[in-house]
């Protein structure tokens, strides 16, 4: 009977063990991912992850690992172009370099072009972004990039880039420059809980696209 109620109590362990041991492996699993990083950095109501680094023609650079980079527009060019009709982007292979034109962007037969942030080989585009146009209004950041670059050199993806310290204060001139065009605009993007709405430019009559994104996508 002795041995019998060890066996029980030994089985009994074995069994709570187990159960305990299924529960922890989802939540390590879960451990080992990469934490999603959801910046909530926003300056005048326009989400500006930290993560990233920018370029003053409102592209930005993300460091994956040595010598290569994910690249895309901010949302503040997203959100200024709005409704988009066709995008075009450099194809894989081709080198690029920083402060050249290489993303060309179709909106009512018009044409608005943004400066490489970045020099190397294009090693990826993103099909989805030249399908569906939409999704760099929709999630700028992240399904909404634009390439993925080869850069050799690792300073070149830091030169001539907005400095960290700086970027709240860059965004901020950059939208109330657009807000002196048109008062009402702020209003527009306070109306929506302090976020932009999907297409400031319509908002601006009287104002030719293709020159407005050069004033502000083309510095000097």
């Amino acid at each position: 009977m002795t041995v019998l109620l060890v066996l029980l109590t030994f089985l009994t362990f074995i069994v709570i063990d187990y159960l305990l041991s299924r529960q922890r492996v989802p939540l390590e699993a879960r451990a080992e991912r990469p934490a999603q990083d959801f910046d909530e950095t926003f300056v005048e109501g326009f989400r500006v992850p930290m993560r990233l680094r920018y370029h003053p023609g409102h592209t930005w650079i993300l460091r994956e690992r040595k010598n290569l980079v994910r690249v895309g527009i901010d949302e503040f060019a997203a959100v200024l172009m709005g409704k988009i009709a066709r995008v075009e982007l450099p194809r894989p292979g081709l080198w690029i370099r920083q402060g050249q034109k290489i993303f060309s962007f179709y909106r009512d037969g018009e044409k608005a072009e943004l400066l490489s942030p970045t020099e190397g080989e294009v090693v990826e585009v993103n099909d989805e972004a030249l399908r569906d146009p939409a999704v760099l209004r929709t999630d700028p950041y992240g399904s909404g990039w634009l390439l993925v670059v080869h850069s050799p050199d690792g300073e070149t993806v830091n030169r001539n880039l907005v400095p960290r310290n700086l970027v709240r204060e860059w965004m901020r001139e950059a939208v109330e420059r657009l807000y002196r065009k048109q008062p009402q605009l702020a209003g527009m993007v306070a109306a929506d809980g302090g976020r932009p709405v999907e297409d400031l430019f319509s908002a601006l009559p009287g104002e030719s696209w293709k020159a407005l994104t050069e004033e502000f996508f083309l510095p000097d």
